[in-house]
């Protein structure tokens, strides 16, 4: 199984409308167009029902204390952990590409409605649901897809991996409000197959906007 992307290349950088902020000389930072990426797989397993697909980044700082903070870094030693930016199930099998934007093309202050979505699917909630939930301007469930925003003072340039799984069944077995641990859990047994594509970025103008 192979997953390629209009988008950007393996490995590459994630384009700035692709994100959640974009360098800002004045702010540090900005609004993005929030757009989901491009995603295409091939090569898929016979008896393949439907497709899951998650987006992670495992390079979000363990710590929140140096976070954007004026004369401070998030130290490139900090233990890191996983920050799910998306999470889509029970994508039809007869699909095979998702389009630039489909899913999400904008900033959503105060959550973003699920889990019902496009093509039949389901989409869980991401982790920006907990990185807001003490912002009373932005702080709500957020379903579905929202793209980069590393911290603008973090020592490491971030990682954003693709995952699209080819599943034995046609819908998981998750009710309420699920996230990234709940799906990983949920796709245990039924995997076929699975194939990933990373993006990086950074907000830090000393590693490259």
């Amino acid at each position: 199984m192979r997953v390629t992307s209009t988008s950007f290349a393996d490995g590459q950088k994630i384009p700035g409308e692709l994100a959640f902020c974009v360098p800002d000389a004045a702010h540090h930072v900005c609004l993005g167009k929030n757009l989901n990426p491009q995603l295409a797989w091939s090569d898929v397993p016979a008896g393949t029902r439907s497709f899951a697909i998650i987006c992670h980044d495992p390079d979000v700082p363990s710590k929140g204390d140096d976070v954007n903070q004026e004369g401070r870094v998030v130290p490139a030693a900090l233990p890191r952990v996983d920050f799910f930016h998306w999470v889509l199930v029970d994508l039809p099998a007869a699909v095979n590409a998702i389009k630039e934007g489909e899913f999400s093309n904008d900033v959503t202050p105060r959550g973003k409605p699920g889990p019902q979505a496009a093509q039949g699917t389901r989409q869980g909630v991401n982790n920006y649901t907990d990185w807001f939930a003490g912002d009373n301007d932005m702080r709500g469930d957020y379903h579905g897809y929202d793209a980069p925003g590393p911290p603008w003072n973090d020592e490491i340039v971030h990682h954003y991996v693709f995952t699209v799984y080819a599943l034995d069944i046609e819908h998981l077995p998750l009710t309420g409000k699920f996230g990234g641990p709940e799906v990983r859990a949920a796709t245990q047994g039924h995997i076929l197959a699975e194939a990933s594509l990373t993006g990086t970025y950074t907000l830090n103008p000393k590693l490259g906007a």
